[in-house]
């Protein structure tokens, strides 16, 4: 997780000299006690991802089975789609749950409180009972994904040290497929299961990772943001010190750090008001609320919906048409997916930067469907074998160039540009977007592809030609400043982050308070 030094650099011109700039010292965080203890215990918070991943991919993989075509009678068109997308109708209804979840009760039982209902969900899905009635239960299990979702990165980006925000939550995205990936070979090793055993298996291993993840939460440290913010400062200063100080009171940059942290929040406190339309209040937080929307809509409507749902009707459509062999083209498509993400999106988010990782991601996409395209309409009209295999190598490749920005930046970005006031509210119509642009192209897809075949890719064509533009122009570069920093690039001169002189005088006030003599942070 160390990363290069430009990373904490920040140019002149992107921060204005009023405010603060904090030094973030080169940290290796396996020589860290207190940083080795807590990112120990960050994949308990990986887990959600892994969770949705799990939930998100599984009904890919059960329409290769046939029972589970058989026990559902063999759905397809708008009747798929609507089978597809009731779970993520429920995480868009989850809307304002995680939220204030999240900012009233803290981000760790905000993640416990959506775990409860994917339990709840996953146990009445695997009870005997008719088709119609598993897919209202499915209903909870997407509307406790997102309550759960709505805290677990927030808890990530505000536990890590600065110089690892970067990497440890776009990690946490990137995790979301090893949920798809035990998912795909769960139903592969399933599918000679005699009767319903070989879908409900699979669906109650749903419950598996959530009750770890439940368990585990309790061991974590709360957000020193969210205690800063509730007027439990001494608490926020004692996790503070304990994992970015390795216990040292005295520690210069973690003084400045709480300083930096205590005085953002309560320049954020004396806005008037603190709901809703706070989001669209300022040129600042309207941008912010744009790309949020844009980040959502483009991580599922850049055509990834079609193979990551509808894996099934592609391979049907090249002739790849048994059972086994979908299943194991989806089993290697999700491991293919999760090392690319890793080896892209995690490893490059702080030496090329989020825009930049955006930009190649959508041209890569724009290349790869276009060719897909071309081999499918080829396949179509003459059923030349290697035009259907090239539409499998491209559904692979197009996933590769995917990998340097969606799976990994979808929620990062989202927080990342998010001042604390809004970032619960602001991640949570995030993925409130997300589940309704899954909605949206899950209920299409099988439509368009039922009616139009390969004629149907043509709309995500034009959606990545979009993309392109519209990050080149509009997306804003985050890499190097701190998290309260950020602020600064979206608001100017206007940006509530504290000023050098007040960060200064509160660290002199402490010293004074407690008897001690702290080094004074470099200007």
């Amino acid at each position: 997780m160390e990363t290069d030094s430009s990373a904490h650099s920040i140019e002149d011109k992107a921060m204005p000299s009023q405010h603060a700039v904090l030094d973030v010292p080169e940290v290796k965080w396996w020589k860290s006690p207190g940083l080795r203890t807590l990112y120990m215990m960050m994949p308990i918070l990986f887990l959600g991802s892994t969770v949705n991943g799990y939930d998100g991919s599984l009904l890919n993989g059960l329409q290769t089975s046939k029972q589970w075509q058989t026990y559902f009678n063999n759905p397809d068109g708008s009747e798929l789609g609507l089978i597809t997308a009731i779970q993520n109708i429920g995480a868009v209804c989850a809307l304002p749950f995680s939220a204030y979840a999240a900012d009233l009760f803290g981000r760790k039982i905000g993640i416990a409180t959506g775990l409860v209902f994917i339990f709840i969900g996953t146990i009445l899905q695997v009870a005997p009972c008719g088709p119609w009635h598993v897919y209202r239960r499915t209903f909870l299990v997407g509307f406790g994904s997102n309550i759960s979702q709505g805290s677990a990165p927030l808890l990530i980006m505000e536990l890590a040290h600065p110089q690892h925000r970067g990497k440890l939550t776009t990690m946490y995205n990137t995790l979301w497929y090893v949920g798809s990936i035990i998912a795909a070979w769960t139903v592969f090793g399933t599918l000679k299961y005699a009767g319903d055993a070989a879908w409900r298996i699979p669906v109650g291993l749903q419950a598996l990772m959530p009750f770890i993840q439940f368990v585990g939460i309790w061991f974590l440290p709360e957000s020193p943001r969210w205690l800063v913010s509730k007027d439990k400062a001494e608490q926020a200063l004692k996790v503070l010190v304990k994992y970015h100080a390795d216990g040292n009171p005295h520690d210069a940059f973690v003084q400045a750090e709480f300083v930096e942290i205590q005085e953002t929040i309560e320049l954020e406190k004396r806005a008037k008001n603190q709901g809703w339309s706070i989001l669209v209040q300022t040129p600042g937080n309207r941008k912010r609320l744009l790309l949020i929307i844009l980040v959502s809509f483009f991580s599922q409507c850049s055509g990834n919906g079609i193979a990551s749902y509808y894996l099934h009707d592609i391979l049907n459509s090249v002739g790849v048409t048994n059972p086994s062999s979908q299943s194991l083209v989806d089993g290697g498509l999700q491991i293919w997916s999760f090392f690319v993400a890793i080896g892209f999106s995690v490893a490059l988010v702080d030496k090329s930067g989020r825009r930049t990782l955006f930009l190649i991601a959508a041209g890569g996409m724009l290349v790869a469907f276009s060719v897909w395209t071309g081999c499918s309409a080829v396949y179509a009209q003459t059923g030349n074998t290697q035009a259907g295999s090239a539409v499998i190598a491209m559904v692979f490749f197009f996933y590769l160039m995917a990998g340097f920005a969606w799976p990994g930046l979808t929620a990062a970005y989202v927080a990342e540009i998010l001042p604390f006031n809004i970032r619960a509210k602001g991640l949570a119509i995030g993925f409130a977007c997300t589940s309704t642009s899954s909605v949206l192209n899950q209920y299409v897809n099988p439509i368009g592809l039922k009616e139009l075949a390969w004629k149907f890719y043509f709309v995500y064509i034009v959606i990545l030609i979009l993309e392109v533009v519209i990050i080149y122009f509009l997306f804003v570069e985050t890499k190097g400043p701190t998290l309260e920093e950020i602020a600064t690039l979206f608001d100017g001169d206007r940006a509530a982050v504290a000023d050098e002189g007040d960060m200064a005088n509160r660290i002199s006030v402490k010293a004074r308070d407690d008897g001690d003599d702290y080094v004074e942070r470099k200007s």
